[in-house]
Protein backbone atom coordinates (compact mmCIF):
# COMPACT_ATOMS: atom_id res chain seq x y z
CA UNK A 1 0.00 0.00 0.00
CA UNK A 2 1.15 3.55 -0.62
CA UNK A 3 2.08 6.12 1.99
CA UNK A 4 0.03 9.34 2.14
CA UNK A 5 1.91 12.19 0.51
CA UNK A 6 1.82 14.19 3.75
CA UNK A 7 3.99 11.55 5.45
CA UNK A 8 6.72 12.00 2.84
CA UNK A 9 6.94 15.78 2.74
CA UNK A 10 9.39 15.99 5.61
CA UNK A 11 11.79 13.44 4.18
CA UNK A 12 14.82 14.81 2.31
CA UNK A 13 15.28 11.51 0.53
CA UNK A 14 11.74 11.56 -0.76
CA UNK A 15 12.12 15.17 -1.88
CA UNK A 16 15.26 14.29 -3.79
CA UNK A 17 13.50 11.33 -5.37
CA UNK A 18 10.62 13.53 -6.53
CA UNK A 19 13.08 15.91 -8.22
CA UNK A 20 14.20 13.10 -10.53
CA UNK A 21 11.91 12.25 -13.41
CA UNK A 22 12.85 8.56 -13.23
CA UNK A 23 14.86 6.81 -10.55
CA UNK A 24 17.89 4.67 -11.54
CA UNK A 25 16.00 1.37 -11.36
CA UNK A 26 13.22 2.68 -13.61
CA UNK A 27 15.74 3.98 -16.15
CA UNK A 28 17.67 0.71 -16.26
CA UNK A 29 14.47 -1.33 -16.55
CA UNK A 30 13.22 0.71 -19.52
CA UNK A 31 16.56 0.39 -21.32
CA UNK A 32 16.64 -3.36 -20.67
CA UNK A 33 13.13 -3.70 -22.05
CA UNK A 34 14.05 -1.81 -25.21
CA UNK A 35 17.19 -3.91 -25.69
CA UNK A 36 15.31 -7.18 -25.36
CA UNK A 37 12.72 -6.03 -27.88
CA UNK A 38 15.25 -5.03 -30.53
CA UNK A 39 17.42 -8.11 -29.94
CA UNK A 40 14.41 -10.33 -30.55
CA UNK A 41 14.33 -8.81 -34.06
CA UNK A 42 18.04 -8.77 -34.86
CA UNK A 43 18.39 -12.29 -33.45
CA UNK A 44 15.92 -13.53 -36.06
CA UNK A 45 18.11 -12.39 -38.99
CA UNK A 46 19.62 -15.32 -40.86
CA UNK A 47 23.19 -14.63 -41.93
CA UNK A 48 23.05 -17.42 -44.49
CA UNK A 49 19.90 -16.38 -46.34
CA UNK A 50 19.02 -12.78 -45.51
CA UNK A 51 19.64 -10.04 -48.05
CA UNK A 52 19.84 -6.30 -47.50
CA UNK A 53 16.16 -5.78 -48.24
CA UNK A 54 15.16 -8.33 -45.63
CA UNK A 55 17.54 -6.86 -43.07
CA UNK A 56 16.12 -3.39 -43.72
CA UNK A 57 12.60 -4.74 -43.21
CA UNK A 58 13.59 -6.37 -39.92
CA UNK A 59 15.24 -3.19 -38.64
CA UNK A 60 12.21 -1.07 -39.55
CA UNK A 61 10.07 -3.60 -37.73
CA UNK A 62 12.30 -3.32 -34.65
CA UNK A 63 12.07 0.47 -34.67
CA UNK A 64 8.30 0.40 -35.14
CA UNK A 65 7.85 -2.16 -32.37
CA UNK A 66 9.89 -0.14 -29.90
CA UNK A 67 7.94 3.01 -30.79
CA UNK A 68 4.68 1.18 -30.11
CA UNK A 69 5.88 -0.36 -26.87
CA UNK A 70 7.44 2.91 -25.77
CA UNK A 71 4.00 4.53 -26.06
CA UNK A 72 2.33 1.64 -24.22
CA UNK A 73 4.93 1.73 -21.46
CA UNK A 74 4.57 5.49 -21.08
CA UNK A 75 0.78 5.18 -20.75
CA UNK A 76 1.16 2.42 -18.15
CA UNK A 77 3.62 4.61 -16.26
CA UNK A 78 1.04 7.41 -16.06
CA UNK A 79 -1.70 4.98 -15.05
CA UNK A 80 0.45 3.64 -12.20
CA UNK A 81 1.03 7.19 -10.95
CA UNK A 82 -2.69 8.00 -11.03
CA UNK A 83 -3.56 4.80 -9.16
CA UNK A 84 -0.86 5.28 -6.53
CA UNK A 85 -1.70 8.95 -6.04
CA UNK A 86 -5.41 8.22 -5.86
CA UNK A 87 -4.82 5.58 -3.19
CA UNK A 88 -2.61 7.96 -1.22
CA UNK A 89 -5.23 10.71 -1.34
CA UNK A 90 -7.96 8.28 -0.32
CA UNK A 91 -5.99 7.28 2.77
CA UNK A 92 -5.30 10.93 3.60
CA UNK A 93 -8.98 11.86 3.36
CA UNK A 94 -9.92 8.84 5.49
CA UNK A 95 -7.46 9.88 8.21
CA UNK A 96 -8.68 13.47 8.12
CA UNK A 97 -12.33 12.49 8.36
CA UNK A 98 -11.81 9.94 11.12
CA UNK A 99 -12.92 11.12 14.56
CA UNK A 100 -11.22 8.17 16.24
CA UNK A 101 -7.47 8.71 16.72
CA UNK A 102 -6.84 4.97 17.01
CA UNK A 103 -8.60 4.36 13.70
CA UNK A 104 -6.49 7.08 12.04
CA UNK A 105 -3.29 5.55 13.37
CA UNK A 106 -4.35 2.13 12.11
CA UNK A 107 -5.01 3.54 8.63
CA UNK A 108 -1.53 5.02 8.50
CA UNK A 109 0.07 1.82 9.81
CA UNK A 110 -1.72 -0.26 7.18
CA UNK A 111 -0.50 2.13 4.47
CA UNK A 112 3.14 1.61 5.36
CA UNK A 113 5.20 -0.80 3.23
CA UNK A 114 5.60 -4.32 4.54
CA UNK A 115 8.16 -4.38 7.34
CA UNK A 116 8.07 -0.61 7.88
CA UNK A 117 4.97 -0.79 10.06
CA UNK A 118 6.98 -2.56 12.76
CA UNK A 119 9.40 0.39 12.99
CA UNK A 120 6.69 2.88 14.02
CA UNK A 121 5.51 2.86 17.63
CA UNK A 122 2.22 4.43 18.73
CA UNK A 123 3.87 7.79 19.43
CA UNK A 124 5.35 8.00 15.92
CA UNK A 125 2.05 6.95 14.37
CA UNK A 126 0.19 9.57 16.37
CA UNK A 127 2.63 12.24 15.23
CA UNK A 128 2.10 11.18 11.64
CA UNK A 129 -1.67 11.14 12.12
CA UNK A 130 -1.64 14.69 13.46
CA UNK A 131 0.42 15.91 10.49
CA UNK A 132 -1.94 14.24 8.04
CA UNK A 133 -4.96 15.64 9.85
CA UNK A 134 -3.51 19.16 9.72
CA UNK A 135 -2.51 18.95 6.04
CA UNK A 136 -4.68 20.59 3.34
CA UNK A 137 -7.48 18.40 2.05
CA UNK A 138 -6.30 16.65 -1.12
CA UNK A 139 -8.21 17.08 -4.39
CA UNK A 140 -11.08 14.73 -5.07
CA UNK A 141 -9.37 13.22 -8.11
CA UNK A 142 -5.62 12.65 -8.65
CA UNK A 143 -3.98 14.93 -11.18
CA UNK A 144 -0.91 14.49 -13.33
CA UNK A 145 1.83 17.08 -12.95
CA UNK A 146 4.35 18.37 -15.47
CA UNK A 147 6.94 16.10 -13.83
CA UNK A 148 4.70 13.09 -14.44
CA UNK A 149 4.39 13.90 -18.16
CA UNK A 150 8.16 14.35 -18.36
CA UNK A 151 8.56 10.96 -16.75
CA UNK A 152 6.27 9.40 -19.36
CA UNK A 153 8.31 11.06 -22.12
CA UNK A 154 11.46 9.71 -20.49
CA UNK A 155 10.01 6.20 -20.49
CA UNK A 156 9.18 6.44 -24.19
CA UNK A 157 12.60 7.82 -25.15
CA UNK A 158 14.47 5.19 -23.15
CA UNK A 159 12.59 2.33 -24.81
CA UNK A 160 12.91 3.87 -28.28
CA UNK A 161 16.49 5.14 -28.16
CA UNK A 162 17.82 1.89 -26.72
CA UNK A 163 17.15 0.44 -30.20
CA UNK A 164 19.81 2.44 -32.00
CA UNK A 165 23.11 1.14 -30.51
CA UNK A 166 22.13 -2.39 -31.54
CA UNK A 167 20.92 -1.57 -35.07
CA UNK A 168 23.62 0.96 -36.04
CA UNK A 169 26.13 -1.75 -37.14
CA UNK A 170 23.64 -2.90 -39.80
CA UNK A 171 23.60 0.59 -41.30
CA UNK A 172 27.23 0.43 -42.36
CA UNK A 173 28.50 -1.19 -45.53
CA UNK A 174 29.98 -4.28 -43.92
CA UNK A 175 29.30 -8.01 -44.35
CA UNK A 176 26.12 -9.09 -42.60
CA UNK A 177 27.98 -11.62 -40.46
CA UNK A 178 30.32 -8.88 -39.21
CA UNK A 179 27.39 -6.55 -38.50
CA UNK A 180 25.70 -9.31 -36.50
CA UNK A 181 28.80 -9.88 -34.39
CA UNK A 182 29.30 -6.16 -33.73
CA UNK A 183 25.62 -5.74 -32.90
CA UNK A 184 25.69 -8.67 -30.47
CA UNK A 185 28.88 -7.35 -28.87
CA UNK A 186 27.29 -3.92 -28.38
CA UNK A 187 24.23 -5.56 -26.82
CA UNK A 188 26.35 -7.63 -24.42
CA UNK A 189 28.33 -4.57 -23.38
CA UNK A 190 25.14 -2.58 -22.77
CA UNK A 191 23.60 -5.41 -20.74
CA UNK A 192 26.73 -5.66 -18.63
CA UNK A 193 26.83 -1.90 -18.05
CA UNK A 194 23.17 -1.98 -16.96
CA UNK A 195 23.82 -4.81 -14.52
CA UNK A 196 27.01 -3.21 -13.21
CA UNK A 197 25.16 0.06 -12.60
CA UNK A 198 22.26 -1.67 -10.84
CA UNK A 199 24.67 -3.69 -8.71
CA UNK A 200 26.47 -0.53 -7.64
CA UNK A 201 23.17 1.25 -6.92
CA UNK A 202 21.73 -1.63 -4.88
CA UNK A 203 24.87 -2.37 -2.91
CA UNK A 204 25.44 -5.75 -4.56
CA UNK A 205 28.63 -6.87 -6.34
CA UNK A 206 28.66 -4.86 -9.60
CA UNK A 207 30.72 -7.35 -11.65
CA UNK A 208 28.60 -10.33 -10.63
CA UNK A 209 25.40 -8.37 -11.20
CA UNK A 210 26.64 -7.30 -14.63
CA UNK A 211 27.35 -10.90 -15.63
CA UNK A 212 23.96 -11.95 -14.29
CA UNK A 213 22.27 -9.23 -16.35
CA UNK A 214 23.99 -10.45 -19.54
CA UNK A 215 22.87 -14.02 -18.79
CA UNK A 216 19.32 -12.91 -18.02
CA UNK A 217 19.15 -10.73 -21.14
CA UNK A 218 20.37 -13.52 -23.43
CA UNK A 219 17.91 -15.97 -21.87
CA UNK A 220 14.97 -13.56 -22.24
CA UNK A 221 15.85 -12.84 -25.88
CA UNK A 222 16.15 -16.56 -26.64
CA UNK A 223 12.77 -17.21 -25.01
CA UNK A 224 11.19 -14.30 -26.91
CA UNK A 225 12.49 -15.58 -30.26
CA UNK A 226 11.51 -19.17 -29.47
CA UNK A 227 7.95 -18.08 -28.62
CA UNK A 228 7.66 -16.10 -31.85
CA UNK A 229 7.88 -12.67 -30.19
Amino acid sequence: MTIPASLREGSERSASRRERVLDPVQRQAEILFGLIMVLSFTGSISVASADRAEVREVLLGALGCNVAWGIVDAVMYLMAIVIERGRSQTIQRAVQSSKDAEHGRRLIQEALPEGMDELFDSRALEGARQKVAAAPTPPEHPRLSRQDWLGALGVFLLVFLSTFPVVIPFMFAMPLETAMRVSNLVAIVLLYVLGHSLGHYSGMRPVRTGIAMVTLGVALVAATIALGG
